[in-house]
């Protein structure tokens, strides 16, 4: 039997808090004998979506008695919360009863104060937060998604660094290819900034391929991962989901139009069921903190049960591959490889 690994959840978090944590928790430990959950949240919340009002096995219960809103400051937050169910499921990571906490609370709240608590590994100026999107190759992986506003190029280096790290652990791939998110692929484009990285990740270790545009992150079959700025990163995963958004509004309000296009929809059925299954966000839910001295996993605010469920997949497959400390040792590696050139 593999050893258990334990999960701190963040019960009060999201929109819709301990309705969809406390039932995703349930379905996640009866399909995974080798995990343990402790929902982090107010007692009588949690109570309320538990069969029978009991706790089953492998799921344990840490009070918290504060909650942290929304639209909440991250500063109000750290300052003024120190007994709310993030700050509390945090410390638990920190004190070393959880290998991992997942939250759909606050991203910029959850960011603040998982750096607070869990500080930044050594040589890691600044945490990043990664997620995959779909794409023709299956998905792409896309970071700093908002972590950072403005970045320098050390920093985008340093997230191409632990980019590479983190999806050579959890997709099995043993050099993922690395792409700089530019206005071109032309080496005379894209500001200082970008410039500057791209010379850095073209002297580094890293299966660097060059420049890369918006659309490649879709469209480029031989991309992994794509690094940018968290201004860029943030308008371009809400820019995919306003468009995902929006076609699948179209092709409804077409297939609603009348009885004989209603008829096509029902033909046309097992292809919209899988095409739907293929770009379903569900199946991509959970961005990570990379960067940490501990396994923090974002949720989306509006996960539903199977979505936050994929969250706790991911926060598994990070401990599991010991994340934090691999990627400590690849950005050593790397500084001491730049060091030496």
């Amino acid at each position: 039997m593999s050893e258990s690994i334990t999960i701190a959840l963040d019960a009060m978090g999201g929109d819709y808090g301990a309705s969809v944590v406390v039932p995703a928790a349930l379905d996640y430990v009866r399909n995974d004998p080798d995990c343990h959950l402790i929902l982090v949240g107010r007692e009588e919340a949690i109570y309320q979506h538990l069969p029978k009002g009991e706790l089953p096995a492998r799921i344990s219960l840490q009070t918290a008695t504060q909650e942290v809103a929304m639209d909440e400051l991250p500063s109000r937050a750290l300052r003024g919360k120190k007994d709310s169910s993030m700050r509390v499921s945090i410390d638990l990571v920190k004190q070393g009863r959880a290998d991992a906490c997942v939250s759909a609370g606050n991203t910029g709240a959850l960011m603040a104060t998982a750096r607070f608590v869990l500080k930044t590994l050594p040589h890691i100026d600044r945490p990043a937060i990664i997620t995959a999107l779909p794409a023709i190759n299956g998905r792409t992986w896309v970071l700093d998604l908002g972590a950072n506003v403005d970045s320098e190029a050390e920093h985008l280096y340093q997230f191409a660094v632990m980019g590479s790290e983190l999806v050579s652990a959890v997709e099995g791939i043993s050099r993922p290819t690395v792409g700089l998110l530019n206005v071109g692929q032309e080496e005379m484009k894209g500001n200082e900034q970008v410039k500057r990285a791209h010379a850095f990740l073209s002297n580094s270790e890293l299966n660097y391929v060059g420049y890369v545009e918006g659309d490649d992150i879709y469209l480029r079959d031989n991309l992994d991962i794509v690094v940018t700025d968290g201004f860029v990163g943030n308008v371009a995963l809400k820019n995919t989901e306003g468009a995902a958004k929006m076609i699948k509004q179209f092709m409804t309000a077409e297939f609603k139009r009348n009885l004989l296009t209603k008829l096509q929809a029902l033909i046309a059925m097992p292809v919209l069921r899988a095409l739907a299954r293929r770009i379903d966000p569900r199946r991509y839910n959970g961005a990570s903190l990379l960067g940490l001295r501990g396994i923090v996993v974002k949720s989306h605010g509006g996960a539903d049960v199977m979505a936050f469920e994929n969250a706790i997949a991911i926060a598994k497959k990070e401990v599991k591959a010991d994340i934090a400390a691999r990627i400590e040792q690849r950005v050593s590696r790397q500084l001491d490889v730049s060091a030496s050139a």
